[in-house]
């Protein structure tokens, strides 16, 4: 657990987290257990990814991948403990009036069950997005509802209710698939040192990607889209600024690793 969850990474959902409590006027360490535990459900996820029945990749964070150090069986039980410790941690050092916390507890389990991550990562692997239209909702499940709850989560430990949280919600649904796309980009045009992950195994798993669905150019054309439309839907959720979390969408959309 420790070997892949101290390995590095950029720490975007838990940075997301404490731009989000700066942007709503939260003293950002409250928000730090959720913080952690966002990081460790998506640690969880790249250990489980990373295993031959997944994607078989033996390279993540720029070292080898959990199973490959430890064995598939102790990277299978190190990926559990670290999504079960993720809802222990959350649900005993963060602070905020009860109900609230158990609203954050709730998002973050649907944003990661089967109406968010596991089921994005099964139509993933089944290969059932035929369409554009599967494709985007794949990757909002798959990756964006864990960003977007890295964002909506603070909002209901605040107290928000759900029209409060709406326009966030749309912020944090163009944010996921933003860095989807350009996670796609980078898969073809990086290298396995700045990614810290194999290049092109998307292509050697053959992904329907957004790459191979609109080409490197008509990828980046909707990453300037997208990142467009995240920039707009911010500016609606928080009208007087959210300096923060602007430079956090644009690093996302610049970024290189």
């Amino acid at each position: 657990m420790r070997y892949s969850l101290l390995a590095g990474g950029k720490r975007i959902r838990p940075v997301l987290c404490l731009a989000t409590a700066e942007a709503i006027g939260r003293d950002r360490p409250t928000v730090l257990p959720l913080a952690a535990a966002i990081e460790l459900i998506h640690t969880y996820s790249l250990i489980h990814d990373d295993l031959p029945a997944m994607d078989d990749d033996d390279l993540r964070r720029g070292r080898p991948t959990c199973h490959i150090k430890f064995g598939e069986d102790v990277a299978i039980l190190a990926g559990d403990a670290l999504y079960a410790e993720a809802f222990r941690h959350l649900l005993t050092e963060q602070p905020g009036e009860p109900g609230a916390v158990l609203s954050a507890a709730r998002e973050l389990a649907a944003a990661t069950g089967v109406d968010g991550m596991v089921g994005g990562q099964y139509l993933d692997v089944a290969g059932v997005a035929t369409t554009p239209e599967d494709l985007r909702r794949l990757h909002e499940l798959k990756t964006g509802r864990l960003i977007g709850a890295s964002v909506v989560c603070v909002l209901l430990l605040e107290g928000m209710d759900d029209p409060q949280t709406e326009p966030w919600r749309r912020y944090a649904s163009e944010l996921g698939v933003l860095f989807q796309i350009v996670d796609d980009i980078l898969d073809v045009t990086g290298t396995d040192t700045d990614l810290g992950k194999p290049q092109g195994s998307d292509e050697r798993h053959g992904k329907r990607t957004y790459v191979t669905e609109y080409g490197l150019d008509g990828a980046r054309d909707m990453a300037r889209s997208c990142h467009e439309s995240a920039r707009a839907t911010l500016s609606g959720a928080a009208p007087q600024g959210a300096g923060r979390l602007e430079q956090i969408t644009d690093f996302i959309f610049t970024r290189t690793s």
